[in-house]
């Protein structure tokens, strides 16, 4: 099921723009009506800094924005800009309806951009992310959150790479295309060779590759060789020292099978790590339902809440 949900055998009559359609279906049902934010939305970020370039790839810039609370708590969420693994851009404003219940809660919100799908790979897409958190950890007193004190957060490709990020944070970043030139923040007292994060909340992701790579037209970022494939699959990182990790799923996901959480768990039980999986009874991928995306986006407030600050 996996590698039909992912789409490995693909209809050669489909036309690419088709192909797009589908891989950013879940793009557009999980910033659902983010364009509707009103003046109560708005209000509530006191501060948004947009286009912070964190490297230089291939002659252009990756970046994050940086959405501050009206009373930061100190804690940090990262949040994974990713559907199918295509990173699509948006002003930071048509996010606030979404990041609303974390920055009620004091959190901070980096949202991480990445070098995306069609042109980059899942290999080179985790790097950039390693890279972000690297540079936000480097940054963090500049925006009143503490390095040691950041969650990562996303669904489906984004749940992956937060799994990926989690798990295995002393990976260093691989080079993609040109290869990265990772920037120090000038107002850094020192960057940070860190992507560590304390606590990590996925969405349905997708967690092992394996069986998934190869050519694949609706998903152009799976198209690397096998032998890559348990580089990128968060099944196989697990081990005592991860951070608590939240999982969320729908048990009608026909896109990434709930399995996939359940497995990942498994795992996470076998070595101890603290975890949790919600299962949400009727949920699809992306949460189409809004009660589903209200249920999963309370849990999220609560794990942070619980694992990222110092009550």
């Amino acid at each position: 099921m996996l590698q039909s949900f992912l789409g490995f055998q693909s209809s050669p009559g489909k036309t690419s723009s088709a192909y797009l359609l589908a891989a950013l279906l879940f793009f557009s049902v999980f910033h659902a009506r983010a364009d509707s934010n009103t003046a109560a939305d708005i209000d509530t970020a006191t501060n948004i800094v947009a286009d912070v370039v964190y490297g230089h790839k291939d002659g252009m810039a990756l970046f994050y924005d940086v959405i501050s609370p009206e009373k930061p708590n100190g804690a940090g969420v990262v949040f994974m800009v990713s559907g199918g693994w295509f990173s699509v851009w948006q002003p930071p404003q048509q996010r606030l309806k979404m990041f609303r219940p974390l920055l009620s809660a004091g959190f901070t919100v980096f949202t991480v951009h990445h070098g995306s799908a069609p042109r980059y790979k899942v290999t080179e897409a985790l790097s950039d992310v390693r890279a972000a958190v690297r540079h936000i950890r480097g940054s963090a007193n500049r925006y009143s959150v503490e390095a040691d004190r950041l969650g990562v957060f996303g669904g489906s490709a984004g749940g992956h790479l937060s799994l990926m990020l989690g798990l295995d944070a002393q990976s260093p970043p691989r080079s993609g295309g040109q290869g990265i030139r990772m920037l120090k923040p000038s107002y850094a007292a020192a960057t940070t060779d860190s992507a560590q994060v304390a606590a990590i909340a996925a969405y349905f992701p997708p967690v092992d590759l394996r069986n998934i790579v190869g050519p694949n037209k609706r998903f152009p970022a799976l198209d690397i060789p096998k032998t890559q494939a348990p580089s990128i699959s968060p099944l196989l990182f697990v081990d005592p020292s991860d951070p608590p990790t939240l999982l969320i799923h729908g048990d009608k996901d026909d896109l990434v099978p709930l399995s996939e959480s359940q497995n990942i768990k498994a795992e996470l039980d076998k070595q101890s790590v603290k975890n949790k999986l919600i299962v949400i009874e009727g949920g699809d991928h992306g949460f189409k339902n809004p009660v589903h995306r209200q249920q999963a986006m309370t849990a999220v407030v609560a794990w942070f809440t619980t694992h990222l600050l110092r009550l």
